[in-house]
């Protein structure tokens, strides 16, 4: 029979136990303890990236330097493409994500008029909703961009799109279909530049029409590694006709601050011609990602 005495017992000894509990919580946890997601404690940094084979080398690197800083990290690569990973980031499964400045602005503000690098860095900040933030941009791009051969560049004296307008040989420029009615297309190089071109949807044969002669002028990522393997020459956008995509780190806001250091230094590092020739190491040397983020980190002295 439950009496009004063994309820007192009962209270009492829910008392006993609960300041048993709160004195071994004392006792074993760290009185300078602020509670932050710093390096040793018990928090998991999961990390994803897109099914692309130059997204999960960066997410390889920011793994492997996390790590190297005394995190715990989850890999969780090769999911999708945005409408799949934004959701996880901004509820909070994926807390580390490798993205491209101007790309992920017109994901989250379609009507935007920033171009240039720190214009769309800037407009990006405002952008994101309150759970997510960014880090550094890198000066590493995967942005569109257009190519000549080296060939081509030294006969014409070109190294800025602003060159263009100088050159007498007739200008063709090669890309997929869409290209042409595209803002950075034939009506934007006039617009921005001054240079006349004509065009020819090429489509996946570009780089293959550009080495050719078919076209003088090639719309090609900036990462591909074909620019390293053939040899092209990037011309400078000086005007901002491209949407600027710099990497930078897309990171959940509450772990942000305590992992900048770390991820802000591999950032400082990564360079657009080190992004082409990691991305040269996966496609044409068949290296891992894994294998190719460690050499980096080494290479640039940031792993102990």
């Amino acid at each position: 029979m439950f009496t009004a005495k063994n309820k007192g017992r009962l209270a009492i000894g829910a008392v006993v136990v609960g300041a048993a509990l709160a004195l071994s919580g004392c006792a074993s946890g760290d009185p300078l303890d602020t509670g932050s997601n710093a390096p040793g404690d018990s928090t998991t940094i999961t990390v994803g990236s897109q099914a692309y084979y130059s997204n999960e080398i960066i997410a390889e690197i920011y793994s492997q330097a996390l790590e190297d800083a005394g995190f715990t990290v989850e890999r969780q690569f090769n999911i999708g493409q945005r409408d799949a990973y934004l959701p996880s980031l901004e509820n909070g499964d994926v807390d580390l994500f490798p993205e491209y400045t101007g790309n992920l602005l017109q994901f989250y503000d379609a009507k935007t008029t920033a171009t240039t690098p720190d214009d769309v860095y800037a407009a990006l900040a405002g952008a994101l909703p309150d759970s997510l933030t960014v880090l550094d941009q890198a000066s590493a791009t995967d942005q569109d961009s257009y190519n000549v051969t080296a060939k081509f560049a030294a006969d014409n004296n070109l190294k800025s799109l602003a060159d263009l307008a100088n050159v007498t040989t007739p200008l063709t420029l090669g890309g997929n279909a869409e290209l042409e009615e595209r803002p950075y297309g034939p009506a934007g190089l006039l617009a921005t530049y001054g240079a006349t071109v004509g065009f020819s949807a090429t489509g996946d044969t570009t780089v293959q029409d550009l080495i050719a002669g078919t076209v003088n002028i090639a719309n090609v990522y900036s990462a591909d590694p074909r620019i390293q393997t053939e040899k092209l020459v990037t011309l400078d956008d000086p005007e901002g006709l491209f949407l600027a995509s710099n990497v930078v780190p897309l990171v959940n806001a509450d772990i942000a601050d305590s992992i900048a250091d770390v991820i802000n230094a591999v950032q400082a590092k990564l360079t657009p011609e080190a992004l082409v020739a990691m991305n040269v190491e996966s496609t044409v040397d068949q290296q891992s990602s894994a294998d190719i983020a460690t050499k980096w980190l080494k290479d640039n002295d940031l792993l102990s």
